[in-house]
């Protein structure tokens, strides 16, 4: 552990830059996610105390599950909508102004958050989730590109892997924060949901002194000495001789190519099986189950004989498993191999969630059968955080070259979004009807995934976009084709093809 972050800080503007973004970024994410189970009975509460101070209405118990419902998934709508514009904003503005813009919607959305129990407004919490939403859908598109452009190359899966590391904190967070002893009081709700308006403040008053992307100042402003000196403040007195000569070559390559849309992305078939890719995983982050996961750990805590007032504390430990499980991550990425990572973690997902759904079946008929799902859970959770959480976010900056990178964080951004969004409407349902076999619709989802990884993804630790096309190339393509598939770098990123 101490080598890796020896590592880090010999870069430690570099590592400064990974704490004030992550923390401001992905990070939002998981505390939005998870924050809202605590606070549900007083937001009830207001929703009923504002309709009878309003209109003298008691609300109807479907009418309140429906504005809750209705007040958790506006957050997956403003998501959407911030992925959907944040690919085009960084590409026009760069990934530092938009992450900065970024910031004034999570602080707008915190003093909504904040001021909602004093206005007596549940319509200001709606607005919160919604700009929440926006703020932590730009951060999932924009915060991986940014970091991953300014790390260097030997740094990449470790640095890769702190964007899912500040999810999961954030998720571990919003649980920590919402027990009674803390903000998650009658009195202090306001402010469990108001955080991230500070940590977006934080972010504010520091992203000020870090530099700009180098890739976006030299491939798309084609200010190479702006790019210099961004690396210098970055790397300071280290060589980067090798990547300024790297972004060049690609610039040469790249001179009458612009930045494609996501509609002509879809179209380009010299980026297919990348695109495929990026969709497949991001996808199967949202389809594997996991939520599934969380939600009966409850039930199964309560079945091994967990006092009901001690849940919210043994969940807990659900939120610190895959926090640590990431960070561990941190440190064997770079030995195992990403495709490895994430074929490895939806291969366990998919044995793990066989066996769990055996003993949730057998849980009533058999004594002990309850801390055998326990254990179960906490394993579905390790290979969940140490292959799709570990690796997955950065996946679209590392398998796409600039012109296209911004239309596919937008493009798996937005997949994330639909898939959290579809899970969110349709798993109540799936519970009412199948109950624990639900978890045999995620497991066809983790073993889809895995197959595909296995035999159509070829490693991408440590090479450039352009390798990695050839990689893909050299996989997909007949045998007596492949001399034609050699191509040098010029012809891999000869993007101009039909559309």
């Amino acid at each position: 552990m101490i080598q890796h972050l020896g590592l880090l800080v010999a870069y430690p503007v570099v590592f400064a830059a990974i704490f004030v973004c992550g923390l401001g970024g992905t990070f939002h994410y998981g505390y939005s996610v998870s924050v809202m189970t605590s606070p549900s009975a007083f937001i009830k509460e207001l929703v009923n105390q504002t309709c009878m101070h309003r209109y003298r209405l008691s609300l109807e118990s479907w009418q309140l599950s429906l504005i809750w419902s209705f007040t958790v998934s506006i957050f997956c709508v403003g998501g959407l909508l911030g992925s959907l514009a944040a690919g085009s904003l960084a590409s026009k503005f760069g990934r530092k102004r938009c992450l900065l813009l970024n910031t004034f919607v999570a602080i707008l959305g915190g003093v909504l958050m904040l001021l909602s129990k004093t206005a007596m407004s549940f319509e200001m919490i709606m607005a919160g989730r919604f700009f929440f939403g926006i703020n932590s859908g730009a951060s999932l598109a924009v915060y991986p590109m940014y970091i991953m452009e300014i790390t260097p190359r030997t740094l990449k899966g470790m640095v890769g892997v702190t964007i899912g590391s500040f999810m999961s904190l954030g998720k571990f967070s919003g649980q920590l924060l919402g027990i009674s002893e803390s903000l998650g009081t009658e009195k202090l709700w306001p402010w469990l949901l108001g955080f991230i308006g500070f940590t977006g403040l934080f972010q504010l008053l520091t992203l000020f002194f870090l530099p700009e992307s180098p890739g976006f100042l030299l491939l798309d402003r084609g200010d190479q000495r702006a790019c210099e000196k961004a690396l210098k403040q970055l790397w300071g007195n280290k060589d980067y001789s090798r990547e300024i000569e790297e972004m060049l070559e690609e610039k040469a390559a790249l001179q009458s190519v612009r930045s494609y849309s996501v509609l002509e992305l879809i179209q380009n078939k010299t980026v297919r099986w990348q695109l495929i890719t990026v969709s497949v995983t991001f996808a199967s982050v949202q389809l594997c189950g996991i939520n599934a996961v969380y939600f009966y750990s409850f039930d199964v805590f309560r079945a091994a004989g967990i006092p009901e007032q001690k849940l919210r504390y043994t969940a807990l430990g659900t939120g610190l498993c895959e926090f640590s499980t990431v960070v561990s991550c941190f440190m064997i990425v770079n030995r195992t191999g990403k495709t490895v990572l994430l074929f490895r973690g939806y291969a366990g997902m998919s044995v793990t969630l066989v066996f769990l759904t055996i003993t949730l079946y057998l849980q009533s008929q058999v004594s002990w059968m309850p801390y055998c799902s326990m254990v179960l859970i906490f394993i579905c959770i390790v290979f969940f955080a140490i292959g799709p959480v570990g690796v997955t976010p950065t996946l679209p900056g590392e398998l796409f070259a600039q012109p296209f990178r911004s239309a596919a964080y937008t493009v798996s951004c937005t997949l994330n979004w639909l898939g959290l969004f579809v899970v969110g409407m349709v798993f109540p349902i799936l519970v009412e009807k199948l109950d624990y076999f639900c978890f045999l619709i995620f497991l066809f989802s983790c073993f889809i995934c895995g197959l595909y990884l296995k035999f159509n993804v070829p490693e991408i630790k440590n090479k450039t976009p352009l390798e990695i096309a050839a990689e893909f190339d050299k996989m997909h393509c007949k045998p007596k084709r492949k001399h034609a598939t050699e191509m040098n770098a010029n012809r891999i990123i000869s993007y101009e093809t039909k559309l």
